[in-house]
């Protein structure tokens, strides 16, 4: 542990699920945490949980998915704070439906929040690690970026995802910013436990490992990807699915 000490990181969609084992874990890790989500109730409950002096963690509402309230809440970010070493980019929707059937709606406020937001707030955070020489940018994607029924609208999302984070690796890891992907398999989270039970029985079979996974084993990977001992890592996707994308 501590091998954030001194580091500000922001986490998106961290209210619940992913998101706030990741704060958690970069927190426990030494960094002073950003924790934004539309869900403003939700996020100060769990950010007054991981931190009640408020010292080390700050819920900030912001809908990432605005371009209008990202530039205005990193704008107050850098104004209060001064900097920012690590984005980690986690805020994610489903809107499940299959093609045929799929509204526009649908298609759009997944793209919305899934991707574009992350266009947004890369811009908004890279320029500034480009004068500073340093950062650390974390998206996550999803193993159904390869694919999968009835997700054409979140596959290409976090397919996109894996576009970007590239594209950003190549760019910038000359001023030392790394960028990277994490793609979470089934895991245990409100965006799954919903899902149909046959549905989770054949996707805990198509895992090696043979369960679904918990979200403090996705943050364990972000937190390295977060931190000094993956300085050499960029442009990557590393799949936490406990061997399901290898089926």
């Amino acid at each position: 542990m501590g091998k954030l000490v001194d580091k500000i990181a922001i986490v998106t969609g961290a209210a619940q699920g992913i998101g706030e084992k990741i704060a958690e874990r970069v927190l426990q890790d030494g960094a002073s945490v950003i924790m934004l989500d539309v869900n403003f109730t939700k996020l100060q409950q769990t950010a007054s949980a991981l931190d009640s002096s408020g010292e080390k963690v700050f819920a900030m509402k912001c809908d990432v998915a605005d371009p209008d309230e990202v530039t205005k809440t990193f704008s107050t970010i850098y104004e209060k704070f001064g900097k920012v070493d690590i984005l980690i980019n986690n805020a994610g929707i489903t809107r499940d439906s299959f093609f045929h059937k799929m509204t526009p709606a649908q298609w759009h406020s997944v793209l919305d929040v899934n991707l574009n937001s992350m266009f947004y707030t890369c811009q908004a955070v890279i320029p500034h690690m480009r004068a500073q020489q340093y950062g650390k940018i974390v998206n996550v994607s999803s193993s159904s970026s390869w694919g999968n029924l009835g997700q054409g609208n979140y596959s290409a999302s976090k397919a996109g995802v894996l576009g970007l984070t590239r594209t950003l690796a190549k760019e910038n890891g000359g001023k030392q910013i790394t960028v990277n992907a994490v793609a979470p398999g089934q895991i245990n989270t409100d965006m799954t436990k919903d899902l149909p039970k046959d549905v989770k029985k054949m996707a805990t079979m198509l895992t090696p490992v043979g369960r679904i996974g918990d979200p403090a084993e996705v943050a364990s990977v972000v937190a390295f990807l977060a931190s000094d001992d993956s300085s050499f890592v960029n442009g990557e996707c590393i799949s936490v699915s406990g061997g399901f994308l290898m089926v």
